[in-house]
């Protein structure tokens, strides 16, 4: 559902919790960055795997995500960019090796991080890349974003939240879909559990803006590098992995398609397996 609204929230919000957060292990990290407009909770647990595997665990919560909704509507991918790169930077010297993983916008966000400190990170784990907004799920209203975004009007445009929420797990997807229902423009009372209840359009046009500039440096891209998506995302669809795959220069890659999952694979019925998957891959290259 497409919902316009000229209202503008202009209160200095503080009671969204701040859901980063870091689990200490061993000289190894794992940086882990969430989707656009979700939470760091989204990485919870495969961090929670990692740990156990002895990985130290780093999941930072992408700037203006615990504020207003118009205030995150305006923020620009390279303020994303920087408040992830100034996380990334104040571990690293901390830690002897590096491991990047992304879900979704995070994952492309990921590859900026692995273009920028092709040194630093080992190895890098895309969840579900959002390169193009083409899984099942979409409405077709969506075909028009491109005039859109051209206009001011994609200031005051929002996608609300719709079922399958990017998850297939029915009993997660019942608790998303109690708040994502009733939620109005402003509520953030569970966006610290389940992200904002709608998608602005000044959003996604950031997640666009972001995906021309990965597209165009995919080419010097030689970490090694893991995709794993749904086959059946609702959100983006295979295309988009096989895209990266095909357009870096890594020696190593590779992608795994999951069966039983939709966008937000982290937190979906495969959840277990999509952990041990990325452990193992960045067991791989640990000193």
């Amino acid at each position: 559902m497409v919902i316009f609204s000229l209202k503008e929230d202009r209160r200095s919000i503080t009671d969204i919790p701040d859901t980063g957060f870091f689990l200490p292990g061993d000289k190894n990290l794992c940086f882990l960055i969430h989707g656009l407009t979700g939470t760091a909770k989204e990485m919870s647990s495969i961090a929670q795997r990692l740990n156990k595997q002895g990985f130290s665990v780093a999941a930072p919560l992408m700037a203006n995500h615990n504020k207003s909704i118009s205030c995150l509507k305006r923020t620009s991918w390279q303020e994303l960019y920087r408040s992830v790169r100034d996380e990334f930077i104040k571990y690293a010297d901390k830690h002897e090796n590096i491991f990047v993983a992304g879900l979704s916008f995070g994952a492309l966000i990921g590859i900026l991080l692995a273009y920028e400190f092709p040194k630093k990170v080992k190895a890098l784990n895309c969840f579900s890349p959002t390169l193009f907004f083409d899984g099942w799920g979409n409405p077709k209203s969506r075909m028009l974003l491109p005039i859109v975004y051209r206009m001011p009007l994609k200031y005051w445009l929002y996608f609300k939240e719709e079922y399958p929420y990017g998850i297939k797990n029915e009993r997660l997807r019942s608790k998303i879909e109690n708040f994502y229902k009733e939620a109005g423009l402003f509520d953030y009372s569970k966006v610290h559990l389940y992200g904002y209840p709608v998608i602005p359009v000044a959003c996604m046009y950031q997640n666009y803006l972001l995906s021309k500039k990965v597209i165009s440096i995919l080419k010097n891209i030689t970490t090694p590098i893991q995709l794993m998506q749904a086959r059946d995302d609702d959100v983006t669809s295979p295309k988009n992995s096989f895209y990266i795959r095909d357009h870096v220069n890594s020696r190593e890659k590779e992608i795994f398609f999951l069966e039983n999952s939709y966008h937000i694979i982290t937190a979906d019925q495969e959840r277990d397996k999509v952990a041990q998957i990325t452990a193992d891959f960045f067991e791989k290259y640990k000193a």
